[in-house]
């Protein structure tokens, strides 16, 4: 599919780029979408958690009372998990959530990613933003401009750009990202795919690894 290409104020250039099919017109896999969004969600899960268990508790390993003839239960000592203070039961221990992802699985789900919102008309071609110092206000600008300034927007550079991310970065519905940092979860939960030019040729070099 071709795309007109916008230049930094939002007006037309009367170009437009043949976007590759192997990203932007694939069937989309809601598999392999979903695959993908699960990993990123279950990267970002420290796993630190941790309770203490009775043999790490403070406190005496005596035995409360003899095993019979009391006419009470068996308790162990203090720390047992039956009193306060005692050890918890099968309590949370550290480990790691992360969720192994082929590479062929990532690579499909960002390409039907793509092809989805391309085929929902969500993405817009730019030239090259170029800001000579960071101001969210020229960046508010550009996305008005666009008229890309309601809902999540996504601005996907060919490579980092600290005055382009600067600029954004504190907008709240707004993500600006190098076409190497990009992932499934980021283009899906964006109502807008802002592509920058150079960007095009970043995506097909690693679509074609």
């Amino acid at each position: 599919m071709k795309l007109q290409v916008h230049s930094a104020t939002g007006s037309g250039t009367g170009r437009e780029v043949e976007l590759p099919e192997n990203i932007f017109g694939v069937e989309p896999n809601e598999h392999a979408v979903y695959l993908a969004v699960k990993s990123y969600l279950a990267a970002q899960r420290q796993g630190t958690h941790k309770a203490k268990e009775r043999g790490e508790v403070a406190g005496s390993t005596k035995k409360l009372h003899k095993q019979k003839g009391t006419g009470g239960s068996r308790k162990g000592d203090i720390k047992s998990p039956i009193f306060r203070g005692g050890g918890r039961i099968f309590g949370p221990r550290p480990r790691n959530y992360g969720v192994k992802l082929n590479h062929k699985v990532a690579q499909a789900a960002r390409a039907s990613a793509f092809s989805a919102k391309a085929n929902a008309g969500a993405i817009k071609l730019v030239e090259d933003l170029k800001l000579d110092a960071p101001k969210t206000k020229d960046y508010v600008k550009f996305l008005s401009d666009l008229g890309a300034s309601e809902g999540k927007t996504l601005f996907i550079t060919a490579e980092h750009n600290a005055h382009v991310y600067r600029s954004g970065r504190n907008l709240p519905d707004n993500a600006v990202l190098s076409a190497g940092q990009v992932s499934t979860y980021d283009i899906m939960r964006a109502g807008t795919v802002i592509v920058a030019e150079g960007a095009i040729d970043v995506l097909k070099a690693q679509f074609n690894q």
